[in-house]
């Protein structure tokens, strides 16, 4: 595998007198690089005083490069985050600024703009330590035109008909799906999702307060169902080392059917296709129902992007980030289709018909999981990706990925 890129990094003539923000995100294609450098300019040119320093990493080198500056305690002021625990253990380990007060100030004016859902996912205890500029959901994205050759004409409500769909596809000659193992987490999507389809809400709560288990036959069933898929050789050549880039790229020019991913999707297929356009004939459809499951069918497992404060953030840094997630700017990422709004009233921009489905299909669902891997401990996250790639390896069973799974809980998630 390539080495990852050199981080990218943009910022105006130092001054002596000016206020640094060191500003790290992980948009590395367009339209979202582009449109967090006009805002970065933008804001500089409307306060001379500040310079902004953005550091541009990909999603796995940032995880990385930021793992290796928190301990030494020293963080950005403004980075990417996806909440959950990973936002917790920074906020245990004195890493994150309470910024409470600012959301609440003039009668919690920057609060109110926000979804509260979304906001929750960057709190702990009653307190903020970032805020959130996209909110979604994991959903199939798919080709059109390559259903219509496999003759499919009509998305599947049910797992059953989603695998007689591979396999009217695989008949047809084309590749069902296309999927990045290089990065754990993109087949972790697929358990995750089978697991909240047949166990619910239920079966996670009580693994997750200890009065059950990962191990339980809910999580068992998941990974049964989906060596079911695996077993039918449905995805594209090299999968298991393939990155996200390279899962989207094979999706995007057109080489497989289907995908599963989150809203950023679209853009980021587009952006890695040797056209730069994508699939032009899109579709999106929500993860099907698992006859017999605990879960309803409206349950979705997502999550979104958000901008983690740095324990040292100036008031400029934080006002910084106010301006970011202004309505305005956020109608700015709603169009150009980087990602869901969180701010009431941008999801106006939205053009894409299927990005409106995705933000409805988050409105909508009567229990929204965040990622697995991000909503609980780092070494339980861990060990549901490494796992789970082992199902797709053939390496291992769904009881001992089940087990293996559960063996993590039970040393690193305290009982409640």
């Amino acid at each position: 595998m390539a080495a990852a890129p050199a981080p990218a990094v943009y910022a105006a003539p130092a001054k002596a007198d000016k206020v640094k923000i060191t500003w790290w995100h992980i948009s590395t294609k367009d339209p979202a690089l582009s449109d967090w450098k006009k805002m970065a300019d933008d804001y500089m040119k409307a306060h001379p005083n500040v310079e902004i320093e953005i550091t541009v990493l990909e999603n796995e080198a940032f995880k990385t490069k930021l793992t290796t500056v928190m301990q030494s305690g020293e963080v950005p002021d403004i980075f990417q985050s996806w909440g959950g625990a990973g936002l917790s253990e920074q906020i245990d380990a004195g890493l994150l600024k309470d910024i409470t007060a600012d959301l609440d100030a003039n009668n919690g004016e920057w609060r109110k703009t926000f979804a509260p859902a979304a906001l929750a996912v960057f709190a702990k205890d009653g307190k903020n330590y970032g805020v959130p500029w996209d909110m979604g959901a994991v959903t199939w994205w798919y080709n059109k035109d390559l259903f219509a050759k496999a003759k499919i004409d009509k998305e599947p409500a049910t797992w059953s008909e989603f695998l007689a769909d591979v396999k009217k596809l695989k008949d047809a000659g084309i590749t069902p799906i296309s999927v990045g193992e290089g990065h754990t987490w993109t087949g972790m999507h697929i358990w995750s999702y089978l697991a909240t389809r047949i166990g619910g809400e239920k079966a996670f709560k009580a693994a997750l307060d200890r009065s059950g288990s990962f191990a339980d036959p809910a999580f068992v069933k998941a990974g049964e169902e989906l060596k079911k898929l695996i077993d039918m050789k449905p995805f594209q050549e090299g999968f298991l080392s393939a990155t996200h880039d390279e899962m989207q790229a094979t999706f995007g020019n057109g080489e497989a059917a289907m995908e599963l991913g989150g809203q950023w999707s679209p853009s980021v297929q587009a952006a890695n296709s040797k056209d730069k356009k994508g699939v032009k004939n899109l579709g999106m459809f929500g993860f099907p129902a698992v006859e017999g499951g605990a879960g309803d069918g409206s349950d979705v497992v997502g999550g979104g992007n958000g901008f983690a404060i740095g324990k040292n953030a100036s008031p400029e840094a934080i006002d910084f980030v106010k301006y970011l997630t202004n309505k305005d700017n956020q109608t700015i990422i709603a169009a150009s289709g980087t990602g869901i709004p969180v701010v009431a009233g941008a999801e106006a921009g939205l053009k894409d018909p299927n990005m409106k489905m995705v933000q409805k299909t988050f409105a909508s669902a009567k229990y929204f999981q965040l990622y697995y891997d991000q909503f609980l401990p780092s070494l339980v996250g861990g060990a549901i990706n490494d796992n789970v790639q082992k199902l797709f390896a053939g390496t291992a069973s769904p009881e001992e990925v089940a087990k293996a799974i559960e063996a993590s809980a039970a040393e690193n998630i305290t009982k409640k």
